[in-house]
């Protein structure tokens, strides 16, 4: 994993799972197969206080599948053969041997390697060929689960139904959070809004914090316990009032969901150039998109804009395929083609080339329409290479529908 051919899902997974039960996770390492790193991992995390290690991976039946070994030698505790677990995984493996024509010598050995456990250690039934460990280890727990997301997501319920496990757990406190979104804000921003709220006297300390720049949107997580709820709430409230403006989702629903409620009842068109269908793939993403979504035109070329969306040439020819001009022209003509309620149209430069000092990289202009003329047109400069202003432009897309239908329905 450390070579980066592979990408750790498993920790963010274990981690979203501990939350819910209240265990707060301090630390995710990657450490490389190797017996010293290893050992060293685990002892850092023994160092640091941490109550229960998870790890996974290195459990297999080749040499380099150390991770049983090492945590047995860090709890202090022989390998032993566990008989049951070897006649478990002997049975698993003996489809795969007729199957394969394998050799039974060697199949036999792998095996038995994979049923040494630590001296007192609990045994998870596999659900490969690999049994999972929970270690008792002095003041720490060791879970010890293999690395495939296919067998360690599955094995996960019984290792937290282990009594070692279940006794730490029973420790932790529950562990509230909640998800505000905002669009059109920098992080600056926000972190400006937080250091006021301080100033004025409150303890942010008591909860944590943590905001971060997702696919073009800022997402903020407040995590606290019970004794914190008034501070978290008074948190949410005075980013609120401060951003109201930027806030979309208060409770971590997604604009994709949001657009998608706001347009049940409608029949809407899209009208792409730059962003070459990103927006479409993200309607239909969600299912149910066949009840509003008509269709789509990617209308890349000039001609395209012309016989596919009814955009005068001369219009091109006089403001160019980049101008809050087309793009209205191309939002008006998907309604029209598509007998659409509602439209959205994207035409941009999406670079490298093609910039100029009047309309650089990264400009692009966007009209989102009703059939009845209701409008909002806007056309920013956007920043970032060619996909992240493919995407960004997507998203734009999906947050003028929001504030086009939203305001229809007499909301945000």
């Amino acid at each position: 994993m450390i070579t980066g051919r592979i990408s750790d899902s498993n920790g963010p997974w274990v981690s979203e799972r501990l939350a819910e039960y209240g265990v707060e996770v301090a630390h995710i390492l990657v450490v490389a197969d190797r017996p010293d790193d290893l050992e060293a991992a685990l002892r850092f995390m023994a160092d640091q206080g941490m109550d229960l290690i998870v790890t996974s991976g290195g459990l297999g039946p080749t040499a380099d599948d150390l991770t049983a070994e090492v945590v047995g030698r860090f709890a202090g505790r022989e390998m032993v053969l566990d008989e049951e677990m070897e006649a478990k995984i002997a049975e698993i493996l003996k489809g795969f041997a007729q199957r394969f024509r394998l050799d039974a010598e060697a199949l036999r050995t792998a095996n038995r390697k994979q049923a040494m456990v630590p001296e007192g250690a609990t045994a998870l039934d596999p659900v490969g060929t690999a049994p999972g460990l929970v270690v008792p280890a002095g003041e720490q727990v060791v879970i010890v689960l293999p690395g495939p997301p296919r067998e360690l997501q599955p094995m996960w319920e019984a290792a937290v139904d282990t009594a070692p496990v279940r006794e730490v757990l029973e420790r932790a406190t529950p562990l509230r959070a909640y998800t505000m979104r905002m669009f059109g804000v920098p992080e600056s921003e926000i972190a400006k809004s937080l250091r006021e709220m301080e100033g004025e006297g409150l303890e942010l300390g008591a909860v944590e914090v943590t905001t971060c720049l997702r696919r073009g949107e800022i997402e903020i997580d407040v995590r606290y316990r019970d004794e914190a709820t008034e501070i978290a709430e008074t948190v949410r409230e005075g980013l609120l009032q401060r951003h109201r403006e930027e806030t979309f989702s208060l409770d971590g629903e997604t604009i994709d969901a949001q657009v998608a409620t706001l347009l049940l009842g409608q029949r809407l068109a899209l009208a792409e150039s730059c962003s070459g269908g990103l927006l479409a793939a993200r309607i239909t993403d969600l299912e149910g998109a066949s009840e509003y979504f008509a269709g789509g035109v990617v209308a890349y070329s000039n001609e395209a804009k012309a016989e596919m969306l009814g955009v005068d040439p001369a219009l091109i020819e006089a403001k160019g395929a980049v101008s809050p001009e087309v793009a209205e022209a191309m939002a008006q003509g998907a309604i029209e083609r598509f007998d659409a309620g509602v439209a959205v149209s994207i035409t941009g430069i999406a670079g490298p080339g093609g910039g100029s000092e009047e309309k650089p990289v990264g400009y692009v202009c966007f009209n989102a329409r009703l059939a009845d003329g209701t409008s909002i047109a806007r056309d920013p400069v956007i920043p970032g290479g060619r996909l992240d202003i493919r995407e960004r432009s997507a998203l734009v897309g999906m947050h003028l529908l929001r504030m086009l239908l939203g305001e229809k329905e007499g909301t945000k």
